[in-house]
């Protein structure tokens, strides 16, 4: 399989950390459940369900026939019955299951219990905003894992609050003036800010790279289907809202910022190119919050794979980021320019496996894949043909492989170029954009047909329980969720659903992953300042970290001594000692944060566009041999105010918009969106908005007929 996420501590290592922490080992504490502990044979999503998304749990039972279940409510009243479906051995629990399927019910209500045999299911809520807490609190995750910055008690509270770390005051050394290893450099670089990585201390710009990716896609998602709003201003709790940014962007910026800063400067070797990571001299021990490491802080050698992140990251941020701040986003675009010539220039300076001291290694020495990630940000973000050119010259641009069955991760990026390249408009070919949206409905069908001889609905292999597996199935996930942008095909969303059912508890250990999400969560995840199993008087994780999941080859002492014979997917022990199975990370609650942001949208109640009764005026003001331009008249013809306006139409002869002007404008195959630009967002009971687009045509220009705004049809 490819490379899993890279072993960050040796047994050696931990053992040390521990005795500085003053333990010779992890403590058997009484608040931490075995892996084996029983648990109701009815798994369940224990946070819930939505009302028109799927519904189903899995049973624990030896029983060969059909058995019968029944859903009642909060009162115990019964109000849905039917039979489950045998399924037989589940090889990666190693358990004999049934599932019982209750989608066709759809009433809403909190404290539901679904029993199956004599056993009961812990209770859940079916309701349609029953991801928006989740939503916020796995997003806030990476405001508490912030480098350089108070975390201040009055948008955390008094627990999870802490003093800025690694600022260069004592006891710290860092990361203001970081000098760098041993021959790497002669000089210090200011390398403040960012994320910590997971429960150490260290900074990686390859983990950085995608977990930023995956942040600022989530919100250019959720922009392209007109449901940013909930991403927006003053929707997190971060010390940048009110500054009219979206949240989501302001907590990018802080990663971006950093990223930023570990490129090489000009006039030194390798400049442009991003230092690889910086971190402690030696492992932090644990316990251990962030000011008061009194390590020596070093930079370690650039490398490849660390400047096309940065590349990568720069240049998606230079396009999501222009409506917001434009100078930032030439900023971006700068050093996004910078790394991918430096990155050209030193195509094959890789991080040592070796290079584990104080950190994890993060090798990399196949970066072929990050030179298409890179390539296809650049050419979407620009649409120079350099970068086309190095899109379409990849061996990653017609690869069956793109998509591997462990899903994408920050050693395996190509998949998100073609994610980039199939929902980003650009001036492929249409063959070729075919072919990519293809391959990520094909990847998306994978996963689909391997949760279907499942019993417990995993995206992931029976051999794909390595470390960080909860971050493979999030991010397997999110292919599936593009794929049903792409096609409209609702199996897609209920497969991406589904997956969130197996983080938050219909899983083989009945329990869920994300701490503070579920009756029994995850609450000793590997960290060192919510160590509360170590120190009673430091807090327990924040609500929102999803542990990292079970690891079969149980690399840590703990789940050596505690997991020895345990089937694949139950691998997993809630123990802060456990780093293989317990630890958190910035790429894997970046995954869950978009996943969560994505089911939280409304699709059926609550939360959509408001409707509204309009009539629509195409009219094309001129046209050429291969261009034309338009201008759209929206009228509202309803009785009440429309306030904030998504018109979408479809191109009868595959025309295509170039450029729009008093509206964004976005394109996805024939199918456009106009979202309004903010200053004409309420249209007025029998007033209108008017915008404009120039597109091209290949000889034919025939006029769009039909019109939605908010998702009715106009006249």
């Amino acid at each position: 399989m490819p490379p899993s996420r890279s072993l960050r501590l040796s047994t050696a290592l931990l053992t040390g950390a521990l005795l500085l922490g003053g333990l010779a080992s992890a403590p058997a504490a009484a608040d931490v459940p075995a892996a084996t502990a029983a648990t109701t044979a009815v798994r369940v999503n224990q946070v819930g369900y939505l009302p028109d998304g799927p519904k189903r749990a899995t049973v624990v039972t030896t029983a060969t026939q059909a058995l019968s279940w029944q859903l009642r409510n909060a009162s115990d009243t019964l109000v849905a019955s039917g039979s489950t479906v045998p399924r037989g051995a589940d090889t990666p629990s190693g358990q004999t299951v049934q599932v019982a399927d209750f989608s066709s019910y759809r009433s809403t209500g909190s404290g539901y219990v679904l029993s199956v045999d004599g056993s009961s299911s812990a209770p859940f809520d079916i309701r349609a905003d029953l991801y928006d807490t989740l939503r916020s609190d796995s997003m806030a995750f990476f405001h508490h894992q912030r480098s350089g910055i108070a975390i201040d008690a009055s948008l955390v509270g008094s627990a999870h609050a802490r003093p800025a770390g690694h600022l260069g005051v004592a006891p710290n050394q860092g990361d203001t003036s970081v000098p760098c290893q041993a021959t790497v450099c002669d000089y210090t670089q200011d390398v403040r800010g960012g994320w910590y990585d997971a429960g150490d201390h260290g900074k990686y710009v390859v983990n950085g790279g995608i977990s930023t990716w995956l942040v600022v896609n989530s919100f250019e998602r959720a922009k392209r289907a007109g449901r940013d709003a909930a991403l927006g201003d003053s929707t997190l709790r971060v010390p940048e809202r009110g500054n009219a940014v979206p949240d989501v962007l302001d907590e990018a910026r802080w990663e971006l910022d950093f990223l930023m800063r570990m490129q090489v400067p000009e006039g030194r070797p390798y400049a442009g190119m991003a230092f690889h990571k910086v971190h402690d001299a030696a492992w932090t021990g644990m316990p251990l919050r962030p000011d008061q490491d009194a390590q020596p802080r070093e930079l370690h050698r650039p490398s490849t794979a660390a400047t096309l992140n940065l590349a990568a990251a720069a240049a998606q941020c230079a396009r999501v980021f222009r409506p917001y701040d434009s100078t930032y986003a030439d900023r971006c675009l700068s050093a996004a320019r910078r790394a991918w010539t430096a990155a050209q220039a030193n195509p094959a300076l890789y991080a040592s496996a070796s290079d584990s001291t104080g950190g994890g290694a993060y090798e990399d020495s196949r970066v072929t894949d990050e030179f298409y990630w890179a390539a296809a940000e650049l050419y979407a973000t620009t649409g120079e043909s350099a970068y086309r050119d190095a899109v379409t010259s990849s061996s990653w641009h017609t690869s069956a492989d793109a998509f591997s069955p462990y899903g994408f991760g920050w050693a395996d990026t190509a998949a998100l170029g073609r994610l980039v390249l199939a929902t980003v408009p650009n001036g492929l070919p249409a063959s070729d954009l075919a072919r990519i949206r293809s391959s990520v409905t094909a990847a998306a069908d994978g996963y689909l047909s391997r949760m279907a001889a499942q019993g417990y609905a995993v995206p992931v292999p029976a051999d794909g329980y390595f470390w960080g597996s909860n971050g493979e199935v999030a991010n397997d996930a999110i292919v599936m969720a593009v794929a049903g942008e792409l096609t409209g095909d609702g199996r897609y969303r209920a497969g991406a659903l589904e997956t969130m059912d197996y983080l938050l508890g219909r899983n083989a250990l009945g329990m869920s992953y994300v701490t503070g999400h579920g009756e029994r969560s995850s609450q000793n995840q590997h960290h060192r300042f919510w160590a509360h199993q170590l120190d009673a008087s430091l807090p327990h994780p924040p609500a929102g970290s999803l542990a990292g999941g079970p690891d079969s080859a149980l690399q840590d002492p703990v789940a050596q001594e505690k997991l020895t014979g345990c089937a694949p997917a139950a691998c997993y022990v809630d123990d802060i000692g456990s780093y293989s199975t317990n630890e958190v990370a910035v790429n894997w609650n970046a995954p869950l944060a978009w996943l969560a942001a994505y089911a939280a949208e409304r699709t059926s109640t609550g939360g959509e566009p408001p409707t509204a009764a309009c009539v629509v005026t195409y009219t094309v003001n001129n046209v050429w041999n291969t261009g034309f331009t338009a201008t759209v008249t929206v009228k509202n013809s309803g009785p009440t105010a429309v306030d904030g306006w998504l018109l979408a139409w479809a191109y009868p002869g595959g025309q295509r918009v170039t450029s729009a002007w008093n509206a964004t404008v976005t394109q996805l195959g024939t199918t456009v969106s106009a979202r309004d630009a903010g200053w004409n967002r309420t249209i007025a009971p029998g007033g209108t908005a008017n915008f404009g687009v120039q597109g091209t045509h290949t000889g034919s220009n025939p006029s769009p007929t039909a019109f939605t705004l908010n998702g009715s049809a106009c006249a």
